[in-house]
């Protein structure tokens, strides 16, 4: 848990660049609201007496729920997205390693649904107001662009989006989105990281990552109107699900085999939820979906037992 941390170190310090005290204002909130939460429910309602906060998962959960908000967001709403996290996504169904879905989309999904209107009010970067958050609002986001490019039928409308390199780096600023997924090279070095130290494999990103940019390719082959695979895996948050939200230990894949097909599976669901869902963005909703779906992969990919016997017709 502390190595996904430090992962994500860099993209928590590119937000604070772009978005600055909001940026600070919303982690900080949904950090300490998860913890709290966590060791009420174990304290209060489970009697539990060894406290489980210090395994750096409630840390990690508010980190990444934060990272799928606006920096503007209302304290209360991300109180009320911690609860819905850590309340119902996680201790429910009895607490680390046994949750079915992964808490943090839990937590966002039911704001999401819940709270549409401010949870699709994305701030300009760099733009505080007296309050403390960023007041200005954007224009159209990049997956918002993308959208209308579809719905008009209007290959033209896609020259509204930042170049590729604008887009790896953040540098966007009429159309921010989630201040966790703005820096896909800030990302890429989490990746890096994890990748450094075991903590995850290859196996989930590159299948989501790879499936994207092969389906949104040949639909971009087919009709100009859909964007190029590069924008598409460099937009939303695609890159930050790939690489931190679906490769969760708990929700995911235990064998490699049932992870490429997990990660193709999402991969695959992303680019249908984009351009034909009614959300511009569909990384989250593909992930819970597919952690539904885990329990069925584990048990149809299943390992070679040690010492097993091929048997003989």
């Amino acid at each position: 848990m502390y190595g996904v941390i430090i992962a994500l170190l860099p993209a928590l310090l590119v937000s604070f660049y772009f978005f600055g005290i909001g940026s600070a204002i919303v982690c900080a909130t949904s950090v300490a609201a998860c913890v709290l939460l966590e060791w009420a429910i174990n304290k209060f309602m489970l009697k539990n007496e060894r406290t489980t906060i210090c395994d750096g998962s409630a840390v990690l959960t508010g980190l990444l729920l934060g990272f799928n908000l606006p920096s503007n967001l209302p304290i209360w709403i991300i109180i009320i997205g911690a609860i819905f996290a850590i309340g119902v996504g996680k201790m429910t169904f009895g607490g680390l390693g046994n949750n079915l879905f992964n808490p943090a989309l839990v937590g966002r999904a039911a704001l999401l649904v819940a709270f549409p209107a401010q949870m699709t009010t994305w701030p300009k970067e760099g733009q505080l107001g007296l309050n403390g958050y960023i007041d200005a609002e954007t224009g159209a986001t990049p997956l918002s662009i993308m959208k209308d490019a579809i719905k008009s039928g209007d290959p033209s409308v896609l020259d509204q989006l930042p170049d590729s390199l604008s887009l790896f780096l953040g540098n966007h600023p009429d159309g921010a989105g989630a201040m966790g997924e703005i820096c896909a090279l800030a990302l890429l070095l989490g990746l890096a990281y994890m990748l450094w130290k075991k903590i995850i494999t290859w196996h989930i990103p590159v299948s989501i990552i790879g499936t994207v940019f092969i389906f949104a390719g040949l639909l971009h082959l087919a009709n100009p109107a859909y964007a190029d695979p590069i924008s598409v895996i460099l937009t939303g948050g695609l890159m930050l699900g790939a690489i931190f939200m679906a490769t969760d230990y708990v929700t995911s894949p235990m064998t490699a085999n049932g992870q490429l097909i997990y990660g193709v599976a999402i991969g695959f669901l992303t680019v249908v939820i984009r351009n034909w869902g009614a959300y511009p963005e569909g990384m989250s909703f593909a992930i819970l979906i597919m952690n539904a779906f885990t329990p069925l992969i584990n048990n149809y990919v299943k390992p070679k037992r040690f010492g097993e016997v091929p048997a003989q017709n």
